[in-house]
């Protein structure tokens, strides 16, 4: 189905099962489909599932503009009051956590029972004077320039680095790297460029102390495209009462490298 955002876009949603209500959030430069492994195992646990693509990705409305968080938290309120739930549970994968940040801060946690944040750009990810692990905002210029000049070839090398590919580790097949690529390539070319500045520039810093919910974050050792150190370890030292759990050796895309872990690892989370 679709819902309209306040100034009339659609989002695409797909709302599955029944149970306590889990809204997955995807990550760049994917879809809500790149839950596959975790939706299937959450509806055979018995929740409701609900994922949503972001705009400018999947099948949701592609606007010229409207690429920052403080309109994608705008959106993820409207599919939580579409859920019409008492609760709702959030897990943010990548630049879905900043949705999770940006919208307890804006709304509040009053209609949310926990979040998870699963190799998340939360609290911020560019180098600077106050964040000397961060990402040099010349890596991110770079992300959007080869974007300008071929986004086809982009996406096709930045999935290898994504799921931790080299000339000796092979974590995913081949065939999901297509499926990867089919999901990205649904994507507006503007909300892909857009998005590096909002996941790449955006300070959440501020953000974390709305965190005052049951709080799991999940991150890879080994992760290149999000490191850890400015994010999932940051995050946790910010949010009060946060679980981190890291996965030794993973990479960025852990979500279908070591899909039963993160599945088991969030069932359990959920059902505290």
């Amino acid at each position: 189905m679709h819902i309209q955002t306040p100034e009339g876009h659609a989002i695409h949603v797909k709302d599955m099962g029944s149970g306590h209500p889990v809204i997955l959030i995807h990550g760049w430069p994917l879809s809500g489909d790149m839950w596959e492994y975790q939706t299937l195992a959450l509806l055979e646990a018995g929740y409701r599932v609900i994922t949503y693509d972001r705009r400018g990705f999947g099948q949701s409305g592609h606007p010229a503009g409207g690429y920052n968080y403080d309109i994608f938290a705008d959106d993820l309120a409207a599919v939580i009051e579409k859920v019409g739930a008492p609760k709702v549970s959030l897990i943010g994968f990548s630049m879905g956590g900043g949705e999770i940040a940006r919208y307890l801060s804006r709304y509040g946690s009053a209609k949310v029972d926990r979040v998870a944040l699963v190799a998340s750009v939360v609290p911020y990810i560019l180098k600077d004077n106050s964040n000397p692990d961060g990402v040099d905002e010349s890596v991110l210029d770079q992300m959007q320039a080869q974007v300008r000049e071929d986004r086809f070839a982009f996406l096709q090398t930045f999935a290898k680095s994504f799921y931790g590919i080299g000339l000796v580790s092979k974590p995913v097949s081949s065939a999901l790297l297509d499926w990867t690529f089919a999901l990205a390539i649904m994507a507006s070319p503007k909300a892909t460029i857009d998005c590096i500045s909002a996941f790449g520039r955006t300070d959440f810093r501020p953000d974390l102390a709305a965190f005052d919910i049951p709080t799991l974050v999940i991150h890879g050792t080994s992760d290149k495209t999000v490191p850890i150190d400015p994010t999932g370890r940051a995050a946790a030292a910010g949010i009060a009462g946060a679980e981190l759990i890291e996965y030794e050796g993973e990479p960025h895309g852990l979500f279908a490298t070591a899909p039963d872990r993160l599945n088991g690892d969030l069932l359990s989370f959920l059902a505290e």
